[in-house]
């Protein structure tokens, strides 16, 4: 599951709306809604992140919050470490290669330890 996908699911389980009801109001079918919260598809375009930033009329940070979940969603991306330090590409390969055996708590560990060393405060 992609952070967009568990967020939209989430969103949508507590307003109590099936994924057909959902798929339907956004133009899209519910095979593809149901992949995307599921992490199966690739990163909604911008078009479908505003028609559910619509959908569910939300605002402000929480929109925000939706199109950055959203940038932060392919489920299968490709990391270019040419011309980085060794130590980048050996990160890049272990992730791809160990990221199946990581806890929940092991990957959101590294995720803040992240995001803590590159000042991303999001």
């Amino acid at each position: 599951m992609t952070p967009f996908g568990a967020r939209l699911r989430a969103m949508r389980k507590a307003r109590g709306i099936t994924l057909s009801q959902m798929a339907g109001a956004l133009g899209v079918s519910s095979a593809y809604l149901s992949a995307l919260e599921h992490g199966k598809r690739g990163r909604p375009s911008w078009y479908l992140v505003q028609g559910v930033i619509a959908y569910f009329n939300v605002i402000w940070d929480e929109a925000e919050e939706l199109t950055r979940l959203a940038e932060l969603s392919h489920p299968r991306i490709t990391v270019d470490t040419s011309g980085l330090a060794p130590e980048a590409t050996e990160l890049a390969n272990r992730i791809a290669r160990d990221i199946g055996k990581l806890s929940r708590e092991d990957a959101a560990d590294l995720v803040q330890r992240l995001k803590h060393a590159t000042g991303d405060k999001r």
